[in-house]
């Protein structure tokens, strides 16, 4: 096997290795409390996957995820780690469902559009100060948007409570026009709350993997990520792409949370905490290694397992808790990533011949790094980055 295929074979390996250790830990922990695993796991298929009720509701959940995933996946291609994509969610939530209520008379063919597009604007708006702040003044975009998620938390309960209504603590239910629900959908699936997002979030998971794998603002994100300074040197800009991929991040994290407004809720209510959508969405990325077509899948286990996980204390006793023990060990095994490695890259030693041990040696010499596209970095490249 050459090296390009067996990197390939390896990437793959990974998060494939990280669920299946995650769903075999859990099950440990089912036995040592005295609870059967298998009856567990089968209690939480039957509960994603049974029925169509079922599978609708687990590709209603997984519609949002693939939006806030592909908008940590792009921040992250880029070099940067987004860690506000709930913030910005949660004002796409509030600015669609805003729009949608401030123009109940616009017929559906303008005002669906519209109300997506302002919740749109106002996610990439907010990514975008954290952008435009690391580009010009090297500030941490980290810290950025972790401050942002509190400023959009706080600020977008005052608006729900002092603008948007007179003093209530939920808004009224978005017009009709405004509806992401498809009539046919929830028949289809037995009146679940499926509703079109899941096309919009599979149609842009595809727009994105052209965007990064075959356009130069792709190339020019994937070079800003690898190494700034040398993407500066081949003359691009990095501040602009800082901020452009920014902007994209925020978009896309922002039509995540127009889905839950126009689509799930149909309405905005006052919010205890920043949505955990966004944080899930920064874990189905990392699973997805931030891969469009990796989120997508990965996108729909998480789904399957927050919708399935319901059935389990009902059809088994096993706490609900369990399933988010799963999702922790996925991303454990998944950040820990270098200790898969270590044995994939081991096993490839005993069993290749000489030149391909040599080979297999050599490249264990590099450091990998997490950009969601199989590439390598050298140590020294991660250095200047």
């Amino acid at each position: 096997m050459d090296n390009n295929k067996r990197k390939t074979l390896n990437n793959l390996t990974v998060p494939l290795l990280s669920v299946l250790l995650g769903f075999l830990i859990a099950g440990f922990l089912m036995l040592a409390f005295g609870q059967n695993p298998l009856d567990g796991y089968r209690a939480l298929f039957n509960g994603s996957f049974g029925s169509p009720f079922y599978i609708g509701e687990t590709l209603r959940q997984t519609a949002p995820l693939i939006m806030t995933a592909l908008g940590f996946a792009v921040a992250n291609i880029a070099g940067f780690f987004n860690i506000g994509i709930a913030g910005q969610a949660l004002l796409g939530w509030i600015c669609s469902v805003w729009f949608a209520l401030s123009f109940p008379d616009l017929p559906g063919f303008l005002l669906l559009p519209l109300s997506m597009l302002a919740g749109v604007a106002a996610g990439a708006l907010w990514a975008g100060i954290a952008g435009f702040l690391r580009a010009y003044f090297g500030t941490s975009e980290v810290i950025v948007t972790i401050m942002l998620n509190y400023v959009a938390l706080d600020g977008g309960n005052y608006l729900i409570r002092n603008v948007i209504t007179d003093s209530r603590d939920a808004s009224e239910r978005i017009p009709e026009a405004a509806n992401l629900r498809m009539e046919w959908l929830t028949e289809l699936t037995q009146n679940s709350t499926l509703h079109s997002g899941i096309f919009i979030a599979l149609i842009m998971a595809v727009i994105m993997w052209v965007l990064l794998r075959k356009t130069t603002l792709g190339f020019e994100i994937r070079s800003v990520g690898m190494n700034p300074n040398a993407a500066k040197y081949a003359g691009m800009s990095a501040e602009r792409t800082i901020i452009i991929s920014m902007l994209l991040s925020g978009a896309l994290a922002g039509m995540g949370g127009a889905m839950e407004g126009l689509g799930n809720f149909r309405n905005i209510f006052v919010q205890g905490a920043v949505p955990s959508l966004g944080f899930d969405g920064l874990a189905v990325a990392l699973l997805g290694l931030s891969n469009p077509f990796g989120i997508v899948l990965a996108s729909l286990l998480f789904g399957a397992l927050k919708i399935g996980g319901t059935s389990m204390p009902l059809a088994t006793g096993i706490p609900i808790e369990i399933v988010d023990i799963i999702i922790a060990l996925i991303i454990f095994f998944v950040g820990a990533n270098y200790v898969i490695r270590f044995f994939i890259d081991r096993r490839s030693r005993q069993t290749a011949g000489p030149a391909e041990g040599h080979a297999a040696d050599q490249a264990s010499g590099t450091t990998e790094t997490l950009t969601g596209t199989g590439e390598k970095s050298s140590s020294e490249d991660e250095v200047n980055h």
